[in-house]
């Protein structure tokens, strides 16, 4: 996106980036990513566990603003990407979280910043000494390294940045399980639909293409209605009626 453009969509929200504006509730981003709720709350909040010497907290993976009590969670554009390379480290990998939390650690000593897996350091030269420390972790062969690796760099390439490296927007899977030949059909783009999934190359909400199918309308008319090919009516379909992750 060119930056004068850029610079609009920020006067538009006030002097500030709608990629760091808190936008999505719990239950819609894991939706949107396919991750359990309590999971994502967890990554995102923290909660609390008993052990034989008391109750115990678990500290949240992604760094949130402080809010007032009692008001609600809610993510921004750029936990989403976080939450999104999270959930392939988790799905992909099975390792449990307190060496997720190590490895990140590790990663984010060497390139401190305030979204770590949503930064393009972890992109180029990240992603070497992150899986140069989980490996040490979890002790998996070449051979198995570099498979995970490459699940990995597909979620990456499921992110498009600005010429500065931030995210500018995240394509998500629309089938379960996720591949790594997925179709890169619906897409979230804070300057575009105020975040909410449309089919890519086009403001059309998904939500609207949903709830136009639940009502009786066919796929085949949909796609002539918005001059789509029904392939990419049908992602839009599985974007919002997949059923919630286990």
């Amino acid at each position: 996106m060119p930056a004068t453009k850029e610079r609009s969509f920020i006067a538009i929200y006030e002097g500030y980036d709608p990629r760091e504006i808190p936008a999505y509730s719990i239950g819609e981003a894991a939706h949107y990513l396919q991750i359990p709720p309590s999971t994502l709350r967890a990554w995102s909040v923290g909660r609390t566990y008993p052990t034989k010497t008391g109750e115990r907290k678990f500290q949240p993976l992604l760094s949130l603003p402080d809010r007032p009590a009692g008001e609600p969670v809610q993510l921004s554009f750029l936990h989403l990407v976080e939450a999104h390379v999270l959930s392939a480290l988790r799905r992909h990998h099975r390792i449990v979280l307190w060496k997720v939390r190590e490895a990140l650690t590790y990663l984010t000593r060497q390139f401190p910043s305030p979204h770590p897996l949503a930064d393009q350091c972890f992109v180029t030269d990240g992603i070497d000494l992150f899986m140069e420390k989980y490996g040490q972790l979890i002790k998996v062969s070449a051979q198995g390294q570099l498979g995970r690796r490459a699940m990995l760099q597909a979620y990456l390439r499921r992110i498009d940045r600005d010429p500065t490296g931030i995210p500018l927007k995240l394509y998500l899977f629309t089938r379960t399980p996720p591949t790594m030949e997925a179709p890169k059909a619906v897409v979230i783009d804070p300057y575009v639909s105020f975040g909410r999934p449309v089919l890519a190359g086009t403001g059309i909400p998904t939500a609207i293409i949903a709830e136009r199918y639940k009502a009786g309308e066919s796929i085949q008319a949909l796609a002539e209605d918005y001059d789509r090919c029904p392939e990419e009516i049908e992602e839009a379909i599985r974007c919002e009626l997949h059923s919630p992750a286990a």
